[in-house]
């Protein structure tokens, strides 16, 4: 079984469960079994992760859910050209929350 890269990802004290190791997995987990609707676009140029998050949730703070549905990482700027999947924002609040 391989290792996920967030095994070892540290877990962010923001008050909730958000940005852990786990909740990135449960994310992941939701997208494969369907329980996250998400949808798939690709990173044009100058964007970033928050800014997109801002777009679609009308927060830039949940950058990390797309960052986490996408297999990305903790990067907010990341190349132009990268396939994203974009969760519905309830639905991951519901399964991490």
């Amino acid at each position: 079984m391989a290792v996920s890269r967030y095994a070892r990802a540290p877990v962010l004290n923001l008050g909730q469960r958000f940005g852990t190791s786990r909740s990135i997995e449960t994310i992941r987990r939701g997208i494969d079994n369907g329980t996250v609707r998400f949808k798939e676009t690709t990173l044009q140029g100058f964007e970033r992760l928050d800014i997109i998050a801002g777009r679609e949730y009308g927060t830039g703070e949940y950058w990390w859910a797309i960052a986490a549905a996408s297999g990305i990482g903790w990067g907010i700027q990341v190349p132009p050209g990268t396939y994203l999947r974009i969760p519905n924002i309830d639905d991951v609040l519901r399964i991490v929350g």
